[in-house]
Order: structure tokens, then C-alpha cells, then sequence
């Protein structure tokens, strides 16, 4: 998988927090398989993303939960980073980059 899909999957799949039932990194991994991702990198994503942010971050990452209606394959990384960055939160940038990079080289 190259590092596009998965930091485009990422952020249509960051509609999460707030459940009582399931914990964010559940949340998070399911979102992530249902937007493409092989359940492994999905795995390593969530974990790396819940374990460096926090649930008000996690939150904040609600509100791309819009991309999901976008078709993720006519989106650029440079756009997906713009509206990372908009949310004001270079620490919520770096995380999902970095946990998009990481783990689709760690496969």
C-alpha cells in the first residue's frame, strides 16, 4: 500500500471519540479498514494515533469526518495535510503522518 491511501484513509476515517462501549482505538481501526486499509496497517494506525493524541485532539479530528463523503482517490496529500493543518494542531499533523508513513512501510 503507498503512504497516499493510507493518509487519505486516515483522515476520512477520523469520526471517532465519544463512544462508551468501544474504545477509540476500536473506533479508529474500524474506520480505517472501512475506508481501505488492510487490517494491519489500520491496527498499527490506531494504536499509534490514540497512544500520541489525546481524546480532546481525537475529537477535534471529528470534524474531517466530512472527507469521508469525498472520493479519497481524487484527493492530493497536500490537500489532506491543508485541512490537517487547518485544525489548527501541527501535534495532530505530525501524528497522522507520521503514523500513515510509518505503518504503511511497516506493512
Amino acid at each position: 500500500m503507498s503512504v497516499r491511501p493510507a493518509l487519505l484513509a486516515a483522515a476520512a476515517a477520523l469520526a471517532l471519540a465519544g463512544c462508551a462501549t468501544v474504545s477509540p482505538e476500536a473506533r479508529v481501526r474500524s474506520k480505517l479498514i472501512a475506508a481501505g486499509l488492510r487490517p494491519s496497517v489500520a491496527g498499527c494506525m490506531a494504536e499509534r494515533m490514540v497512544d500520541r493524541l489525546s481524546l480532546a485532539q481525537l475529537k477535534r479530528l471529528q470534524s474531517l469526518s466530512n472527507l469521508a463523503n469525498h472520493d479519497m482517490r481524487e484527493m492530493s496529500v497536500d490537500e489532506l495535510v491543508h485541512r490537517l493543518r487547518a485544525l489548527g494542531d501541527p501535534e495532530i499533523v505530525s501524528v497522522v503522518v507520521r503514523a500513515g508513513i510509518g505503518c504503511s512501510i511497516a506493512g
